[in-house]
C-alpha cells in the first residue's frame, strides 16, 4: 500500500513536471500566474475545511473569486475597458488620452481560471472535501492535455482521479488513440482548410458577393467546430492514455433540433459551468418570466465576453439568447433531449427542417464572432441579404474551396453515422474484419497527410 502510494504520487508529480513544461515553453514567466492561482485556491480550500463561521467562509470565496477573476479581467479586459472609457469621455465631448499598457493574454487564463474556481466554489458550498494533497491539486490545476483550450473539468469530477492508481489498460489506450486520430483529421483537414477560405472572404468582404459570404460563413462554421472539438477530442484522447477520463465537450451540435439543444451540445464544459454556478443562482427556471428572460441573457452575454474582449462576442452571446426566447417563453426549450433521428439512418422531414432553421441560424450568429467589429459584421450581413446572394460565388482559391466542400460533405456524413457515441468514430468499423478496420484507419491518417491545409493555430488558444 506504501508503494503503491509512492507510485501515485510520482506519476502526479510527473504530470505537474509535463504539465509546466508543456505551459512554459510558451511562455515560461506566465507559470507563476498559474502557480499563484493554485496556491491561493488550495490554501483557500484548507481554511474551508476548518472554518464554519458562514461570514468568514463568504470571505474566504469571495477572495478566491476576486483573485482569479482580478487576472482574468486585468489579462484579458484592461484595454477593452480603457478603450470604452475613452469612447463614452470623448462622445460627451470631453476627450482623454490615457495610456494603454502592451499587455499578453496568458494561453489558456480563461480555462485554467474557471477550472479552479470550481474547486473553491464547491468546497464552499460542501459538495467536495478540499483536498490536502498539494502535488494532486497542482496536477489538476495544469493538467497539460486540456489546459489551454479545456474541457473545463470539474474538481468534483477530475481531482478525485489523481488520489487512484493508474494502470495502462489497452482498450482504454486504443479507444484514445482513436478519438485523436478523430480530432487530428477534424483540425488538420476540416479546421485548417476552412481556415484559409473563411479568411480570404472574411478579410475581403467588401469585393465579394452575397453568394460567396455565405460560403464564407460556412466555411467558418465548420472551421470552428473542427478546430475546438478537435482539440477536444486530442485533449480526452490523451488523457485516457494516462488513464483519466475527461468529460464530453461537443456532442454533434450541428445536428440540433434548436437552439437550446445546440447549447447543450456544444461547449459543454462552458454551458454547464455557467448553468451550475451562475444561472441556478440567479434562480435558474424558477420564478416569474422576466427573471427566466433575464437570466438567460445574463448567462449568454457573459459567456459571449468570457469569448473575448470585443463588442462583437457581446452580441453573439445577446443574439443566441434571443434565439432562445421563444423556446423559453413557449416552455419548449427541454422538448428536444434525445439524439436525432434515434434508431433510423435518415432525419425524418420535420428533424431535417428544424435542423436547417438552427444551423442557419447558428451560422449567421457566427458572423458576429468572426467579424473584426460589429460594423464588419453587419456590412457582411447586408451584402448576404442583398441581391447579390443569387449570383455564382466566385473567389480566389476556387478549387481549393470545392476540395474543401467534398472534405466537409464527408466528414458530415461520418459524424451523422456516429452521432450516437462519444466521438465519430468511436465505434465505427469495430465489427469489421481487422485488415478493413486497419485499412480504415490508415486511410484517415493518410487523408490527413494528403489534404492537410495550411497550419493554423487553435482559435480557442487567444480565449
Amino acid at each position: 500500500m506504501v508503494f503503491v502510494n509512492k507510485n501515485l504520487k510520482f506519476q502526479n508529480f510527473l504530470i505537474v513536471v509535463a504539465s509546466y513544461v508543456f505551459y512554459g515553453w510558451w511562455d515560461w514567466r506566465f507559470l507563476s500566474l498559474i502557480l499563484f492561482s493554485t496556491l491561493v485556491d488550495y490554501t483557500i480550500g484548507r481554511k474551508l475545511s476548518n472554518e464554519e463561521n458562514q461570514t468568514k467562509r463568504k470571505i474566504l470565496l469571495w477572495t478566491s473569486l476576486v483573485v482569479n477573476l482580478g487576472f482574468l479581467v486585468f489579462f484579458k479586459y484592461y484595454n477593452f475597458f480603457l478603450d470604452n472609457f475613452v469612447e463614452a469621455f470623448s462622445f460627451f465631448g470631453h476627450p482623454i488620452n490615457p495610456q494603454g499598457l502592451n499587455i499578453i493574454l496568458p494561453v489558456g487564463i480563461s480555462f485554467y481560471t474557471f477550472q479552479t474556481l470550481s474547486y473553491t466554489i464547491d468546497v464552499y458550498r460542501k459538495k467536495l472535501e478540499p483536498t490536502k494533497d498539494f502535488i494532486a491539486f497542482t496536477a489538476f490545476v495544469s493538467f497539460f492535455p486540456q489546459l489551454v483550450a479545456g474541457p473545463i473539468e470539474r474538481a468534483t469530477n477530475l481531482l478525485p482521479q489523481f488520489y487512484k492508481k493508474r494502470t495502462f489498460e489497452y482498450n482504454k489506450a486504443v479507444d484514445g488513440l482513436r478519438q485523436i486520430l478523430w480530432g487530428l483529421f477534424k483540425k488538420i483537414v476540416i479546421a485548417d482548410n476552412a481556415a484559409q477560405l473563411a479568411n480570404e472572404i472574411f478579410n475581403n468582404s467588401a469585393d465579394y458577393s452575397g453568394s460567396t459570404l455565405v460560403l464564407g460563413a460556412l466555411f467558418f462554421t465548420f472551421q470552428i467546430y473542427g478546430d475546438f472539438s478537435g482539440y477536444s477530442d486530442i485533449a480526452i484522447g490523451t488523457s485516457r492514455l494516462f488513464g483519466f477520463n475527461l468529460m464530453q465537450n461537443f456532442n454533434f451540435p450541428y445536428f440540433s433540433r434548436d437552439i437550446a439543444e445546440f447549447w447543450r451540445r456544444w461547449h459543454i464544459s462552458l454551458s454547464t459551468w455557467f448553468r451550475d454556478y451562475l444561472y441556478i443562482p440567479l434562480g435558474g427556471s424558477r420564478g416569474n418570466t422576466w427573471i427566466k428572460v433575464r437570466n438567460t441573457f445574463i448567462i449568454f452575454v457573459v459567456s459571449g465576453f468570457w469569448h473575448g474582449a470585443n463588442w462583437t462576442f457581446i452580441v453573439w452571446g445577446a443574439l443566441n439568447a434571443l434565439y432562445c426566447m421563444p423556446l423559453l417563453l413557449l416552455g419548449k426549450n427541454r422538448v428536444n433531449t434525445d439524439t436525432v433521428a434515434e434508431g433510423r439512418y435518415l432525419p425524418s422531414f420535420k428533424e431535417f427542417f428544424q435542423m436547417g432553421i438552427t444551423f442557419g441560424l447558428t451560422v449567421l450568429a457566427w458572423v458576429f464572432f468572426r467579424a473584426e467589429n460589429i460594423s464588419h459584421a453587419l456590412s457582411y450581413l447586408s451584402t448576404i441579404f442583398s441581391k447579390s446572394i443569387i449570383s455564382i460565388p466566385q473567389f480566389h482559391g476556387m478549387i481549393h474551396g470545392l476540395e474543401t466542400i467534398i472534405l466537409i460533405m464527408i466528414f458530415v456524413i461520418v459524424e451523422w453515422t456516429g452521432r450516437n457515441e462519444q466521438f465519430a468514430i468511436a465505434k465505427l468499423g469495430l465489427s469489421w474484419k481487422k485488415p478493413i478496420r486497419y485499412a480504415f484507419y490508415y486511410s484517415i491518417v493518410l487523408a490527413i497527410f494528403l489534404f492537410m491545409g495550411e497550419q493554423q493555430q487553435f482559435i480557442y488558444f487567444q480565449f
